[in-house]
Order: C-alpha cells, then structure tokens, then sequence
C-alpha cells in the first residue's frame, strides 16, 4: 500500500517515517500536526458451502489470474462484521445467499498484509446469477475439483483439510500462516 503524500488530518506534506512516542513500530507522522498514519492489514472473508458432498467454487474473472478457482471470498468493508462480509462475497460472486455455522479457518499472509477468515456456511437460496468478478462457478465433487487451477496456495490447503474432516464427520479450527509454513489444527 503506498503512503500517503499528503497528511490526511492537516494537508501537510511533512512526512517522516519515525517511532511514535510509546509505540514498537516505525510510523509514518506528521511533523506538522502529529498525525499518525497506520498501515493495518487487509481482511478477506469468505466461506465453504457443501451441498450434497459437493463444494462451492467460483472462477474468477479478474486479476490476478483470472480463469482460476477459489472460495466465494473477497475484502471485507468498513463498517461490516466479517460474518456480514463473508455472505455478501458469496452473494456477489456466486448469487448464492449463505447462512454461516461456524468459523473454520484463520490464515495469515503477512508478507502481503491480508488475513483470510473462513467459515463454514449453507447455501439457503442459490439464484443462479454471479457478479461481474466472477466468470462460472459450481458445486465440484472432491474428485471434481480443479485443483490446479487453485489460485490461492491457502485456499486449497483450508479445503484440502475440510474435505478431509468432513470425512471423517469431525471439524476443526485450521490456523496458520505462509511465512513459517506452520499450520495447526484445533480440535
């Protein structure tokens, strides 16, 4: 994300990466009206939706690579919670209106500043219309699924491991992160 070059409090253009008093992390400040300008990570929500052995995917039509699949999921807005952020992706990538269960995954990719939460949904209406982000999308049996055309390296471990659980008739919380390569499953 670039830095701003102007204050957004005073207009000033004196901006100086620095500690603020009291903080652990260099900031971008300021020198006129001491404004601190945080850089926080970006939330993508979004959800799995089984329906009769089968998983919920969408194409997607833009960059990156589109032509690829993933999970309805897409960057969470201000002022939604990520459950509310979570169905209205499905809702504008697939035209599917989701109920959420429960939350399943937490991923961490701090060398680009997202979070990936994940939850396990149902599908209570499925219109058959998408949005303009997405070119198909379908319900891929396991043995369906296209999975090398998984963008995300997450997304396909996150449903990997759920297809795995489902099997098995016992769920999860799956959390992790890209820079260590650990990845841990709570029971």
């Amino acid at each position: 994300m670039p830095s701003p070059r102007f204050c957004p409090q005073c207009g000033s253009a004196y901006l100086v990466h620095q500690v603020p008093d009291g903080d652990t992390h260099e900031r971008l400040m300021c020198t006129g009206c001491g404004y601190i300008h945080y850089i926080n990570p970006k939330i993508i929500a979004g959800c799995i939706i089984e329906q009769d052995g089968k998983y919920l995917l969408c194409q997607r039509a833009i960059p990156p690579r589109p032509g690829t699949w993933t999970l309805p999921a897409g960057f969470m807005e201000a002022g939604e919670t990520t459950e509310q952020a979570a169905v209205r992706e499905v809702w504008e990538e697939t035209g599917v209106r989701a109920e959420i269960i429960s939350p399943y995954s937490i991923f961490s990719v701090p060398r680009i500043s997202e979070v990936y939460i994940v939850f396990r949904a149902l599908a209570v209406e499925i219109t058959g219309a998408f949005g303009p982000e997405t070119l198909d999308y379908r319900f891929f049996a396991p043995e369906d699924i296209p999975w090398g055309a998984i963008y995300y390296p997450a997304i396909r471990q996150i449903l990997e491991r759920y297809i795995e659980e489902r099997r098995a008739g016992v769920y999860g919380i799956y959390m992790g992160n890209d820079d260590s390569g650990k990845i841990h499953f709570m029971r």
